[in-house]
This record gives structure tokens, sequence and C-alpha cells, in this order.
């Protein structure tokens, strides 16, 4: 049938949202709807367009929201009627994700698929725990084992003793809540008592968890530990290695423990997102900045078709300099117009952003807010130039007020306005099916970032109630510079922290250098 969709069977892998391929997330970046089981992390859910339905089919331990026969029937249907589907499963679609299933109700309507391998479970999670499922001289071969039947009964197949005679290692997968019966049968089955065991809960994740002990003594620390689901087990001599030096996934970094709520676009949190990460961090966005372009508006178009009139051109955010030259191409003007433009910025990253239409910046002040920025620029400036400001609407008033006392003349022009979302309304409004996932306010922060004034604004006209993190106890505000902590203080709220120097990488450094503190001054109080 000519209209009928494709359907791609994508492997989320083991939790961790940067171990998906690069193949899954630019299929989920461009589906029409997503099929998704209970996911480790709500990154996946960021991934997929505004437009994509997304549709919670809710498998959990202990909880199917939908049978298989139901999930089968939901993917023909949104098939047939001509959208891309992502079937997201978690780890692998062949490795106990019954993707095979799926694979022959969409054979039997003669529906195009293809499946894309995530990175499985039963490999990255020990890994991540510092346990190599092989091993020369100790393990030549790992056996991959359900928990579940097929049945879904809590019961285990008549033959599982002979899984104690098993060279190698074992890994169970989905069998947490068989654990008593998994052990006494192994055991049963020959299997030496004191053979090294191992749970590890959330592997790959920030709040991973590892406990080791004899197989006849794991369920009983399991229970002193508290070890939850999704929980995979290790059987065998290799379960008693530590290979985690310095791992990135065995979250030894500063920011270990600690959990960061970012404030900003997509793009800036996404870069932002990863920096904490690199530092061990979990990081999440809980707001997100929508950028709406006033580039077709009277004002900008006027100033576009009068380019010849401007000697300066003033940028203080990387999106004011994306959507102006944006604008610019959609007005029919090209870069010739700007030959005799010099061109000012608030800071490096608006400088590389500039960089990246061809121009580099005449001025940049040594610090990185709007206060310096106006200065410098009144220093050099006379009252022959006439200056374009384009930017967001509702910008620091200090850039004006300076230029205005210097007696220049400019024309400040509103190129875009930036409206802010909760993260858990903008990716499950859409969602059929109960939500899956803690919202914000369900979570615990330690740390929130803002990386503008329009941010503090979003923020607290949300109404988001946020609970302390559990690391730390408490949630500290950062804020990227002077002008944003001043935000704050506006509306009766002080900042806990202000970067040193105004971009990403200033707001990392402040956070991980708070954290070593928080660090030490525990310690000294042991």
């Amino acid at each position: 049938m000519e209209n009928t969709g494709m359907v791609y069977l994508v492997g989320a892998g083991p939790g961790d949202p940067s171990l998906m391929t690069l193949k899954g997330r630019a299929l989920l970046s461009a589906c029409g709807a997503l099929v998704y089981d209970h996911l480790a992390s709500r990154r996946f859910l960021e991934w997929v367009p505004s437009t994509c339905r997304k549709i919670y089919v809710g498998k959990q331990a202990g909880h199917h929201s939908m049978k298989q026969d139901e999930i089968n029937a939901v993917l023909v249907e949104l098939a047939l009627s001509g959208l891309t589907v992502v079937r997201l499963k978690g780890g692998d679609p062949f490795v106990f994700g019954r993707g095979g299933e799926e694979i022959q109700a969409l054979e039997a309507h003669g529906i195009p698929y293809e499946t894309v391998p995530g990175v499985t479970s039963a490999i990255a999670v020990p890994e991540c725990a510092g346990i190599p499922v092989t091993h020369r001289g100790v393990s030549r071969s790992f056996h991959v084992i359900t928990g579940h039947t097929l049945d879904g009964k809590d019961c285990l197949p008549p033959e599982f003793e002979t899984y104690g005679s098993l060279p190698g290692t074992l890994v169970f997968l989905m069998g947490l809540g068989q654990l008593p019966a998994i052990t006494a049968r192994l055991i049963g089955g020959g299997l030496a008592p004191d053979t090294p065991a191992a749970v590890i809960e959330k592997g790959t994740l920030p709040d991973q968890k590892v406990v080791r002990a004899p197989l006849s003594g794991i369920h009983a620390k399991v229970m002193e530990e508290g070890i939850g689901t999704p929980a995979v087990i290790v059987v065998g001599e290799t379960a008693s290695f530590h290979m985690n030096y310095d791992m990135k996934c065995s979250f030894t970094g500063p920011l270990a423990g600690y959990r960061i709520g970012m404030i900003g676009t997509r793009h800036f949190t996404d870069s932002l997102g990863h920096a904490l990460e690199q530092e061990g961090g979990e990081a999440r966005p809980i707001l997100e900045m929508e950028v709406i372009s006033h580039a077709a508006d009277p004002a900008m178009q006027e100033a576009y078709r009068n380019l010849s009139a401007y000697t300066w051109l003033i940028f203080t955010s990387a999106n004011g300099v994306r959507l102006f030259f944006q604008g610019m191409q959609q007005a029919g003007r090209d870069y010739r117009s700007l030959g005799h433009v010099k061109f000012a910025v608030i800071g490096d990253g608006t400088g590389r952003e500039l960089a990246n239409f061809g121009f580099h910046a005449d001025y940049m002040p040594d610090s990185f807010c709007a206060e310096a920025l106006a200065q410098g620029l009144a220093s050099v400036l006379t009252g022959s130039d006439r200056i374009l400001i384009a930017r967001s609407r509702g910008g620091s008033p200090v850039l004006t007020r300076i230029l205005e006392e210097a007696g220049l003349v400019y024309d400040d022009i509103a190129l875009y306005q930036v409206e802010g979302r909760p993260v858990n309304e903008q990716s499950t409004e859409d969602t059929e099916g109960p939500v899956d996932a803690e919202s914000p306010e369900e979570e615990g922060f330690d740390y929130i970032t803002f990386a503008s004034a329009s941010g503090v604004r979003a923020y607290l006209s949300s109404g988001l109630v946020i609970k302390p993190g559990q690391r730390s106890g408490q949630t500290k505000l950062v804020c990227i510079g002077d002008i944003t902590a001043e935000e704050l203080k506006k509306h009766g709220t002080k900042a806990d922290i202000t970067a040193g120097t105004y971009h990403i990488q200033g707001l990392v450094q402040a956070i991980v250098k708070d954290a070593i503190s928080r660090k030490t001054e525990g310690t000294a109080s042991v």
C-alpha cells in the first residue's frame, strides 16, 4: 500500500541516553509516532518532534499497561495511517524485547520495518559496575537468561537447575522478584553457594547501585541495601571484579550523585547537560525556553531595508545572531549589505555564532555582560554612528541607558522573544496512555541553573515547586551572570551561585566548585 508508513524497532540502550546509537537518535528526531515502554530517562521523549504522537505502552517490572497483542495492533494501526513509527525498547529489541513478535505482526499486514540495534543491558550494566562478562582464564562464555516465563507467572521453567551446571558467567534480566528462587535453584543445580554474585540497580545511570555477595547471601544483601528495579543479576567468578577505576559510567566525577535542573533553549540545555554529565552529574531540563522569532515584524523588516544606514550591529545572544541572519535571508537581503557594518557581541558564545555566518566581532567586552558591552562601546563610538540592537524582547535596559547617556543614536528592536514551558508538560501533553516517569515537581534537584533573565521570569511564573536534592538536602539557584542574578533579586529571591564567566563552562565550573566545597565541609564535620 502506497501510504503505509515505516516502522523502526529501535533499541534505546541500557539506560543512559548518551549510550543510544546515533541512528536511533536520528530516527527519534524525525518520527511521526513514538510507541515506548517504561524509559530510564525522559530525555528520549525530549528528542522527538513537537508534532509526534507519543503512545506509552507501559512495560515496567510487575506492571504491564498493554498486552503484547494490543501493542502489535497499535503499531499496525499507526503504520497503516501513513506515519513513520519508532517502537522504542530498552536495551536491544531482540534481547528479551519481544521484537520478533512485533515484526511477525507487521509482516502479516505487509508493513515495512527496520530494526536498529541497541546496547544491551546484559553487557553494558555489568560493565558499568566494573564486571566483565568474560575474562581470559576465568570466564570463556556468558549466558543471558530471563527471569520471566512466557505466561508471566511467578515461576521459573522446570529445567532451570541446568543453568547451575553452565560454565562462564550467568546474567539474569528482569529477575529481581525471582531472586530467592533463582539462587536456590542454581545451588540445587550444582552451583557452589560461595559463587560470587552481584545485583546492579539502575545500571549506567547516576543513581546506579551495586551489591555483591556470595550466591547464597545475595538476596539478603539486596534486601538489606533496598535494591529495586530495574536490576541486572550477575552470577559467576567475574561478579567479584571491580574494574571501574576512572570509568565515566562509574560516576566518580565531582558532581556524582547530584541532580541539576536546567532552564534554557533545547540547544543550550543539550550542551550544558552534556558538560555537567562529563563531571558525573545527572542533568535534566525542567523548563524549556522556546524562541519565537519576530524577524518578519514591521520594525525588523524596516531595519533590513535600511541596513545601509547603520554603522554598528549589536548582538547580545547567539539566538539573536542566528535569527537575524535567517530573517535577513527571508527578507531577500544578502551579506553584501553588511560590508560596511561593524559588529559588537556580548561574549564569546555570541561571537562564535557570528563567525558561523562568516563575520568576526569588532568589539567584545572582557566581562560578558550588558553593562560592560555598553560602556566599552560608549568609549569608542561617536555621535555620527548609528546602532542597530537586535535582541530579545525585554532585554536589559542597562545597555540602552548607557548608550543614551553617551549621546549615541540607536534602534533597539525586538528580534525575538523567549517563552518557557515545563518539560513535563511539553513531553506528555500529547502522550496517549498514562504518563511515564516523574515530573520535575516529584523529583529533587540539588541545583537549578538560569541562563537568562527571561528564564528566571518563566521559572517564577511556572508555579513549579522543586523538592531539595537527595544528595545535598537543598536546592541552590545558579545564575550564568549578574543580569540573571539581578532578575532573581528583583523578584525577592537571591542567587546562591553566580558564574564567574558568563557561558556554559562558567556555569559548570561554578557548580563543580560548590559541590567540591560541600564535600570538603562534609568531610570536615565528620
